[in-house]
């Protein structure tokens, strides 16, 4: 569980890198910049808001030969023990920016290097560096007035309702390549954020795993379950996957498939599938692991519960128990109007 509104901002250099493909300069402010009270609230909120709209897929550093060949991380590890000092290390920061910024595509930008304190991960209260660029400039009219008329003035800005590129490193599981959330709005190179400059993969923890398994689960739902029996088929192997995650501490794949998958014709399906999809979904060889509560309320917000018919009509299906589906709907086939239906069983009709 991420909480992003306790914190604060105690330090933030600002810095500006261009493309480097096209002799374009790197400009690093002397020092910090301090902000105004009434500036505050807006940069807070100009970072934070796409981590907070955004589901929770960590990361963490890595590199082939170890962490102390990484140079990111190792500056980030100097931020840290030595936050005084950051506004310098900000300056390496950019410039290991700016050596990334070779793609035809990479726009000029502001770069905001920021220390917070007071942010909370799964109820622990952490320190985070945070790493912020804006790309994308904005038109907007700016109004000068003399004795007789407005004049209108074009002039351009950051849009501070949307961060381009943003990544935010919490003072956790350091050892291992901290824990990082990253933001990329403008996708012209996907290389060049995540992998060229911040060096990062997936975080694999049981919130990875539980998440990871249960799409993988999804898709096999629809890809397999679906064609071979039909939607409501679908759906109820999915209440039944989501259910059997939320009464379990741990994930074992035998189990799952014995309590989930009902008709055992799909069960080399299963495996065949996840054989040629585990790879997509970074679930090779991954039969047990420890199953994370939050990631599990996540897929049932998120699970589909109805039922689209080509006449115009919806069944939505209610999950809270599990075996609702399943005991009060019937499907069939009519032979005289040669259409299919579903039987559905009630005792009185809700208000």
């Amino acid at each position: 569980m991420l909480n992003l509104f306790t914190a604060r901002i105690e330090h933030l250099s600002l810095h500006r890198v261009g493309n480097k493909s096209r002799n374009e300069s790197l400009f690093l402010s002397q020092e910090p910049f301090t902000i105004s009270d009434e500036l505050m609230p807006l940069i807070k909120e100009y970072f934070l808001k796409a981590f907070r709209d955004k589901e929770e897929n960590y990361y963490q550093f890595t590199h082939e030969a170890g962490l102390d060949f990484h140079d990111l991380y190792n500056l980030i590890r100097a931020g840290f023990n030595n936050p005084h000092n950051l506004h310098e290390i900000s300056k390496d920061i950019t410039k290991h920016l700016f050596e990334q910024s070779k793609h035809q595509h990479i726009k000029t930008g502001e770069v905001y290097v920021a220390y917070f304190e007071n942010m909370i991960v799964d109820n622990q209260k952490v320190d985070a560096i945070g790493i912020f660029k804006s790309e994308l400039k904005q038109d907007f009219l700016q109004f000068d007035e003399n004795q007789q008329n407005l004049i209108p003035r074009l002039e351009q800005g950051i849009y501070l309702n949307k961060l381009d590129k943003g990544a935010i490193i919490f003072n956790l599981e350091s050892e291992t390549g901290y824990k990082v959330l990253s933001i990329d709005s403008n996708r012209y190179d996907a290389k060049y954020w995540i992998e060229d400059f911040l060096g990062i993969d997936f975080f694999a923890d049981e919130n990875f795993y539980t998440k990871k398994y249960l799409k993988f689960c999804e898709n096999f739902a629809k890809d397999v379950v679906r064609p071979a029996e039909d939607k409501q088929q679908e759906m109820l192997f999915m209440n039944k996957a989501v259910h059997h995650f939320a009464n379990n501490d741990d994930f074992e794949e035998t189990k799952f498939l014995n309590e989930v998958l009902d008709n055992p014709d799909l069960h080399p399906e299963f495996k065949s599938y996840k054989a040629d999809k585990a790879p997509k979904y970074n679930i090779e060889d991954l039969s047990q692991f420890p199953i994370s509560n939050t990631a599990v309320s996540t897929a049932r917000k998120k699970m589909k519960n109805v039922i689209n018919l080509d006449t115009n009509v919806q069944i939505k299906m209610d999950f809270v128990n599990s075996d609702t589906a399943e005991k009060y709907i019937e499907k069939g086939w009519d032979e005289e109007r040669q259409m299919y239906y579903y039987l559905v069983y009630f005792n009185k009709e809700e208000k």
